[in-house]
This record gives C-alpha cells, sequence and structure tokens, in this order.
C-alpha cells in the first residue's frame, strides 16, 4: 500500500470505514473526533503526507527555526460489541494541496487491505434559512444504498454538489466498485465559518443508528443546544438588519403641510417646504 505507513494490522470483524476532512464548518472533522473519543478509537497506520502538502513556511520559537510540520492523516480502529461492525475512522487534518485524487485512492487501498465492505463520509449542507434542528441528507454510489436509508429518517433532496475529499473519496469508491455514503447535517450559509455542532450532533445520530453503536451524545448534545440559541439570536439579528435597511419610513400627513384649494376644488396632501 504506497504512502500507507502501517503501526500493526489489527483483527477486524466485516469492517465499515468513516472518513473525513475539513469542510463547511467542520463537520465531518468534528463528527470523527466524537466518535475516537468517545468509542476509544486507538490509531493504528497514518498516511505520508509528502506527496499530498507542499509547506509553504515555518514555526519559529524562541528565535529557533523548527523542521516544516505536515498536516496528520491517521487511521483509527473502534472495536465494537460481538455482531456489530468494526469502524475505522480516517481523519485528514487537512484538504491536500496537490494529488486530490491519489490521497483518494491510498484511503481506499487501506479499505480494500481490510475488506471494508462500506465507505462513508459526512460534511454539511448549506442553506439560506437559519438551522436549530439539523435534517440529515444522504448520498450514495447506488440507488439501492439511497432505499436503504429511508428507515433512518433522511431527508431526499435530488441534485447537489459535495466538494473536497469528502466528496471526491465516494466517487473514487464508486470507480472501484465499493459502495460509499455520505451523510449530511444542515447548516445556514451565514454561518459556514463557524463550527457547527448542531449539524454534527444530527450527523452523528444517523450514523450511530446506521452503524448499530451505542454512543453517549449527550456532550453534543448540549453544545448543539447551545449553538441553537446562538442561531436564533443570529436570526433575529440579521432579520432587524434586513427590516432597518429595506424598510422605507411611513410618512403621516402633518396638518401644517395641507395645501387647501378653493371650495370648488379638491384638496391634495403636500410633502415638503410651502411655497
Amino acid at each position: 500500500m504506497e504512502h500507507v505507513i502501517l503501526h500493526r494490522t489489527p483483527k477486524l470483524k466485516k469492517p465499515v470505514m468513516l472518513a473525513a476532512w475539513p469542510g463547511v464548518s467542520d463537520v465531518a472533522l468534528e463528527v470523527a473526533a466524537y466518535l475516537v473519543d468517545k468509542m476509544e478509537g486507538k490509531e493504528f497506520a497514518a498516511l505520508d503526507p509528502m506527496d499530498f502538502f507542499t509547506p509553504v513556511g515555518i514555526q519559529v520559537q524562541e528565535n529557533v527555526v523548527q523542521v516544516p510540520v505536515f498536516p496528520e492523516n491517521k487511521f483509527y480502529l473502534i472495536k465494537t460489541p460481538k455482531g456489530k461492525s468494526d469502524v475505522i475512522v480516517f481523519s485528514g487534518e487537512s484538504q491536500p494541496d496537490r494529488n486530490h485524487y491519489d490521497l483518494a485512492r491510498a484511503v481506499l487501498d487501506v479499505a480494500e487491505r481490510f475488506k471494508v465492505k462500506r465507505i462513508y463520509t459526512c460534511a454539511a449542507a448549506m442553506v439560506q434559512h437559519s438551522v436549530q434542528k439539523s435534517r440529515v441528507l444522504a448520498a450514495a454510489t447506488d440507488a439501492k444504498l439511497i432505499t436503504e436509508l429511508k428507515q433512518y429518517n433522511i431527508t431526499l433532496v435530488g441534485n447537489f454538489q459535495i466538494r473536497g475529499l469528502n466528496g471526491l473519496l465516494l466517487g473514487a469508491a464508486r470507480e472501484r466498485g465499493m459502495e460509499g455514503i455520505c451523510i449530511l447535517g444542515e447548516t445556514p450559509q451565514y454561518a459556514a465559518e463557524m463550527p457547527n455542532p448542531i449539524a454534527s450532533y444530527a450527523v452523528l445520530g444517523a450514523l450511530s443508528q446506521i452503524f448499530g453503536l451505542n454512543l453517549d451524545l449527550s456532550d453534543i448534545a448540549k453544545d448543539a443546544k447551545q449553538m441553537a440559541e446562538e442561531m436564533k439570536m443570529l436570526s433575529q439579528e440579521f432579520m432587524t438588519k434586513y427590516i432597518n435597511h429595506f424598510t422605507q419610513p411611513i410618512w403621516e400627513r402633518n396638518p401644517r403641510d395641507e395645501f387647501e384649494t378653493d371650495d370648488d376644488d379638491e384638496g391634495d396632501d403636500y410633502m415638503g417646504e410651502d411655497n
């Protein structure tokens, strides 16, 4: 497996893989990190970053130049109870700046090496409206998988795009004849640069059902509740600004500005200085 640094060779039972890279609101990375933390995932492999990332600077500590630091690209193993599929989690610290498709192939090489039966990614689905509770969307490499996902309260919206490796990996998986699914959580466009635990919570809830995991979601649920309150305040603030900007004042008639005509003519309201 080119580019792969294998620390150990674990024995897995019917594994699936979740792969994650940065994206809108970093939903994918938050989901992956939460899974690894709560399910006590253990690192077992990594990707050599040299062919995918170009260092453009260095850190200086106490006036001493440090060696270039590359983004981490690690594989973790989550062991599950008997009868459940083990989960391989790949987490890429940064989107590559070159050889994107080769990186996708390297991740899939690991999936094939350990006989992974299905690849999952996740992402944010940007919407124009405010979101206090994210709907869960999905895309898959086969229409049959979409039918299977309907039991998990997935919203189907038809045509859309998934940018970056969170989408590209599934295209590469389909090219190899591998099953792949992306789970997406709604994220308002105006908050795309902010972490969004609302979307992450929705995606984690769906994945925990799909994987059959007894995943403790209480921590992310608290973060999502707090974020929902912040979203509500932001929405109200934007609405107030919108109204103030686009609503013109209503001018009431001023009795002093009435223009009176002869009794035979009708009176007209007049706005402005008297002549």
